[in-house]
């Protein structure tokens, strides 16, 4: 039987981390992983900054695989495109248990996990075998909680991933590390991007190919609690000191909770995740393609459980996607079903590409 039939109904009866850390353990072994070719929807999409070539528009968003150990299992399902972390320099544990919890009557998940992983050694041990999944590998670099220069944590992450990675995710957005969401404030995202911007470079003058080789992509992940004000304030600095990003992933979770939420554990604190974030997260992204769409290119990443809130998420600016929470209820099956819905709704409106897609509803 696949994993995607008998893991979703095992894991589910089992409490949420546990199922994770089970999910990880199977999915080692190799067990029931299919091996479905990416490219089998005919949807390949090139995000134009970044030059990142993708098989099909979906990806795998960080938080499932947080230590790198199952990246070339995952692009078995069928994603485009696989994003490992989020990793911090040093290991540390998260916060304290329970911290993870289903909303079950919601499709949605809380967490407050506090970014628990291995470290940048065992993570980048791991990431130099990238080439061997049938889609792009990123690696999401985070700050750990006890960290005197958080900034100076993600110049770390940067250089030690920078030479394995497909791409870079720079994970500002975190709700469950106390103050790392500042790093959006102006001034403070300002000396980020102008410090990360330096050790991109370096890293990269570093590679073996030196300067005939690629720049690696690197985004921004960025929350989706963010006003009127906080959008042109993060947007006016991009312009001025990110100019060097290829884009950003929008969004991660958020610390809202909706009036609709139903399932017992709604009053628990930390990033909510899911089917409720939906409508919040495609919000947002719209907003950000509005202004910037055509000079960084955006990820949507939120609340995404069907071909159809894939479509919308590209319809409001959107050049790929990213899904995790809805794995927890669906499975990875999910993944084919999303792909082959989203290549229908693609051909039905008359697209012949992605590209074409992106951003039609603000056209």
């Amino acid at each position: 039987m696949a994993l995607s039939a008998l893991g979703t109904r095992l894991f589910r009866s089992m409490p949420p981390e546990t199922a994770h850390k089970a999910t990880i353990k199977a999915l080692k072994t190799g067990i029931g992983v299919p091996r479905i070719n990416p490219k089998r929807w005919n949807t390949p999409v090139t995000l134009p900054n970044a030059k990142l070539r993708l098989a099909n528009p979906v990806g795998l968003a960080a938080g499932f695989d947080k230590n790198a150990d199952v990246f070339t299992a995952m692009s078995h399902f069928g994603f485009g495109f696989v994003e490992c972390g989020t990793v911090t320099p040093r290991p540390q544990e998260g916060n304290a248990r329970p911290r993870l919890f289903r909303l079950s009557e919601d499709k949605a998940v809380i967490n407050r996990m506090g970014f628990n992983n291995e470290g940048l050694e065992v993570f980048t041990a791991r990431l130099r075998h990238a080439a061997r999944a049938s889609s792009p590998v990123g690696a999401n670099v985070g700050a750990n909680k006890d960290s005197e220069d958080r900034i100076g944590d993600y110049e770390t992450g940067i250089a030690a991933v920078y030479p394995y990675a497909g791409y870079i995710t720079i994970n500002i957005s975190s709700p469950n590390t106390p103050g790392l969401r500042g790093l959006q404030d102006k001034g403070a995202l300002e000396e980020l991007l102008s410090r990360c911007g330096h050790s991109v470079e370096k890293a990269h003058a570093g590679l073996a190919e030196g300067a005939e080789a690629a720049r690696k992509p690197v985004f921004l992940k960025l929350a989706p609690d963010l006003d009127e004000r906080a959008i042109s304030d993060i947007i006016a600095v991009l312009r001025a000191h990110g100019k060097w990003l290829s884009g950003l992933i929008i969004s991660n979770t958020t610390l809202e909770r909706p009036e609709t939420l139903k399932s017992e554990h709604k009053s628990e604190t930390g990033g909510l995740s899911g089917a409720p974030l939906l409508a919040p997260s495609t919000q947002v992204l719209r907003a950000f393609a509005r202004e910037i769409l055509g000079e960084f290119d955006l990820i949507g990443a939120g609340g995404i459980s069907s071909g159809d809130d894939a479509y919308r998420k590209i319809r409001a600016g959107a050049h790929a996607v990213q899904l995790y929470s809805a794995l927890v209820y669906h499975g990875p099956g999910l993944v084919a079903e999303i792909n082959r819905d989203l290549a229908a709704r693609l051909h039905a409106d008359g697209f012949t590409s992605v590209e074409q897609a992106v951003g039609a509803d603000s056209r």
